[in-house]
């Protein structure tokens, strides 16, 4: 079978990224064709289609009139990425399109193609893009549904997107065009949510397209030389990912400010929030964060082996974290925040623990509770381990992911025939 995986991104950049290369390969493993449509990019990795990638646009640095004109073009219907697509699919026979993040970089302009083609089309949800105009479902810098039920105005009048007037009224007319006026969406034959909130929060926000749960991935085997040749320890708890506010880093450097003789945390990660946070905390005369910029593999893994526990302080709704899934491959457990599809991983007492989100005082409580016995380490970090080897594991994913496939393809029959 031909794949085709679409995402705006052809680089690791992000959890989304990672699934998106992740599906390919295990696709390959299993003796499929995966092809790509993507962006250009300096960091892209090597593809054979790479020559009708979409040009490369920064929508934060766009400047210019005219080049601000063009980018609302195409983050609201690109005629350039349809032209693209069409292209690739002359020269290459496509059985099946994989869908991730396409939305502004590409734009769903490209389903319209993809329906001509008479091609299968499932779309893997990261964010809550199909509800909400900026992604995050957040609002100065708390859970926001104001958006409910197709009212979109309400980002134009919040200011969502980036607290920008111009970037919202932007956002909102994308989000009545795709959803309301072309109904775009529609062309999705099956939508694959990784986790169940992210599903049920979306059809609670009135979107009522199929959608089916098929939680991340990962493959432990790859963890295990580091997990077995890394034997130095040290007295600290890691947070790695983006710094940014949702990411709930200065609940975390509260927490442990109360507990500086007797832990230390590494943030590992770079973002919009470094320098404030750096500042916060030389102010402050904390003696315990280190912060080490970004890591990547072995790097990355080596400094997580080496703590006691990885946290996950998010305060907006997260959906299938990847860091958690290779916290547990590594054999460690989380204190994670109880919001979004977080406690579906890091459940309590079993691989990890929760606490309330934004509550510096309970995550100050659940660090000293995991350091002080050091059987729960050991106990939550092995159930860890397990859940991501027999739940999560790259072979029950694929045979999940063949279903639905087939599914949209039967789906997709059964619509051609109906319009015929």
């Amino acid at each position: 079978m031909n794949i085709l995986h679409i995402n705006k991104f052809h680089y690791l950049r992000g959890g989304s990224e990672v699934v998106y290369f992740g599906t390919a390969n295990l696709l390959e493993h299993h003796g499929h064709k995966s092809l790509y449509f993507s962006m250009h990019h300096p960091d892209n990795l090597p593809c054979e289609t790479s020559n009708y990638f979409m040009p490369y646009v920064d929508l934060v640095s766009s400047n210019g009139m005219i080049s601000q004109i063009k980018t609302a073009g195409r983050i609201l219907y690109s005629l350039d990425a349809k032209k693209r697509l069409s292209d690739l699919l002359n020269k290459y026979h496509i059985d099946i399109a994989h869908l991730h993040n396409i939305h502004h970089q590409i734009s769903p302009s490209i389903l319209h193609e993809l329906k001509k083609r008479k091609i299968p089309v499932v779309m893997t949800l990261h964010d809550y893009k199909m509800a909400c105009a900026s992604y995050s479902m957040l609002a100065n810098g708390r859970p926001c549904e104001a958006c409910s039920g197709g009212r979109y105005l309400n980002a134009f009048k919040n200011k969502c997107v980036k607290e920008s007037m111009p970037k919202s009224a932007l956002a909102t007319l994308e989000m009545y065009l795709h959803h309301k006026v072309l109904d775009i969406y529609s062309n999705v034959d099956i939508f694959i949510s990784p986790s169940l909130f992210l599903k049920n929060k979306l059809k609670e926000m009135g979107f009522k397209k199929e959608i089916i749960y098929l939680p991340n991935f990962i493959d432990i085997k790859k963890f295990e030389t580091i997990r077995k040749d890394n034997n130095e320890r040290d007295n600290s708890v890691v947070y790695f990912g983006r710094l940014s506010t949702e990411k709930g880093l200065w609940t975390l450097l509260k927490a442990v400010k109360k507990i500086q003789r007797e832990v230390k945390l590494k943030v590992i990660g770079e973002g919009s929030l470094r320098k404030e946070l750096v500042e916060w905390v030389n102010r402050e005369s904390i003696v315990n964060v280190n912060f080490l910029g970004y890591m990547k593999g072995e790097q990355l893994y080596k400094e997580i082996i080496k703590s006691k526990a990885v946290v996950m302080p998010s305060e907006w709704y997260e959906n299938n974290p990847m860091s958690v899934l290779e916290a547990f491959a590594l054999g460690k457990l989380v204190i994670g925040a109880r919001i979004g599809g977080i406690p579906e991983l890091v459940k309590d007492g079993e691989t990890g623990v929760t606490f309330k989100p934004g509550d510096a005082e309970d995550l100050n409580e659940k660090i000293g509770i995991i350091l002080a016995d050091s059987s729960l380490l050991i106990k939550m970090g092995g159930n860890a381990l397990r859940f991501v080897e027999t739940e999560l594991n790259p072979e029950k994913h694929y045979q999940k992911l063949m279903e639905i496939y087939q599914m949209a393809m039967n789906s997709h029959g059964s619509k051609k025939s109906r319009e015929s």
